[in-house]
């Protein structure tokens, strides 16, 4: 590792870094494995969204999906099929990571059904359904903290299943995932499980919550405003990871440690900078801790290799400017409670666009295969 190697320094100072992208395209051009290679790269998460994007441009995908039209699949079949698969291959490309990094590493996502995220027994359902089909140890199914997810989380847990909590916004909420956390792993040990072999990570949504704030601050006092523009997304940050110090410090969590648990490891998710005035790394060198995971799309990825800022950990010890920051914010009338409420609603709301979008694009694919296969095309 040189000096100039940004993230190879992130990594060092105990930062995995995740890709925030998944399609064919990237397995099978070798594009994937090369940043592994080259750029640290010790996992990847997808959603809906990503996966609406993958099959919109991705002619990888045309065998398939006309074996799946000749099969006579319907669109949910052939939609689970697609993206099981290539969460399937991508496990595989990572499991060398998974065995040197003794199973911290080397995770691949892949995420319920997002219409499914106000129904906790459908999303048990489907979890377990998930880790079935893909049947890789280095899985992690990824479920919404929604007021109806926690008990999903919990009760997946308890099932041995690895789980990703996706779609965290205040720490309020987050103190609930911890709970259904240790909740689920002490489940997971009355049921026989190994509980070194369940892993978690809790995904806290971060520049989402600027473009959210920033947004209430101009539409505001701008005069007493301007100097807070910008500073939501890392202080609630901040206080998250305070409270993972904090609750992961309790007897609870040290009696599930000695059993063989392994700590949820906070994870830094929508990093990618949305206001082109803020610096294009800043969700990434502004959070740098040990223990927890950056998931970044490709651009940040590449923005963060060019000229990160990597000054070691930055964020231990911060809960008290980041509680200063929140008072001056509800100081000038934003109500952040509203605010969490606003960003976890659109967020689910967004991830079911884009799963109608992937039930669209692979409907017209299968049309068009069969009607080639028809025309004896």
């Amino acid at each position: 590792m040189t000096t100039t190697d940004r993230l190879g320094q992130l990594a060092a100072h105990g930062v995995s870094i995740w890709l925030d992208d998944l399609s064919r395209e990237r397995l099978r051009s070798g594009q994937l494995t090369k940043f592994i290679r080259d750029y640290h790269l010790t996992g990847v998460t997808t959603n809906p969204t990503i996966f609406a994007g993958a099959l919109a441009s991705g002619a990888a995908y045309r065998d398939q999906v006309r074996e799946l039209a000749t099969r006579g699949a319907d669109v949910d079949t052939a939609v689970r099929e697609i993206t099981t698969s290539d969460v399937r291959e991508a496990c595989d490309v990572f499991r060398d990571v998974y065995q040197s990094t003794g199973g911290v590493d080397g995770r691949v996502s892949i995420e319920v059904d997002p219409r499914l995220a106000r129904d906790t027994e459908a999303t048990v359902a489907e979890a377990a359904e998930l880790a079935k089909v893909v049947d890789r140890p280095n899985l992690l199914v990824k479920i919404p903290a929604t007021r109806e997810g926690l008990p999903a989380i919990t009760r997946t847990l308890a099932e041995g299943i690895s789980v990703n909590v996706t779609l965290i916004f205040s720490v309020e909420r987050y103190r609930e995932v911890i709970e259904a956390f240790f909740a689920g792993l002490e489940q997971a040990a009355d049921n026989g499980h190994d509980l070194a072999s369940v892993a978690s990570v809790a995904s806290f949504f971060v520049s989402r919550v600027d473009t959210e704030v920033d947004k209430r601050l101009r539409a505001g006092d701008a005069e007493r405003a301007t100097d807070l523009l910008g500073t939501a997304a890392i202080a609630n940050a901040q206080l998250a990871y305070a409270t993972y110090t904090e609750l992961f410090g309790e007897q609870r969590w040290q009696r599930l440690a000695a059993a063989g648990a392994r700590p949820q490891r906070p994870l830094w998710a929508s990093t990618g900078v949305k206001d082109p005035a803020y610096r294009p790394t800043r969700y990434v060198d502004e959070l740098v801790v040990p223990g927890t995971v950056n998931t970044m799309p490709e651009d940040t990825l590449h923005a963060v290799a060019e000229s990160a800022e990597i000054a070691g950990d930055v964020v231990t010890g911060t809960e008290q400017q980041a509680r200063a920051v929140f008072d001056g914010l509800r100081a000038v009338g934003v109500d952040l409670d509203d605010v969490f409420v606003t960003l976890e609603d659109e967020g689910v709301a967004k991830f079911e666009k884009s799963w109608a979008e992937l039930l669209d694009t692979v409907r017209a694919e299968l049309a068009a295969a069969a009607g080639d296969a028809g025309s004896g095309r």
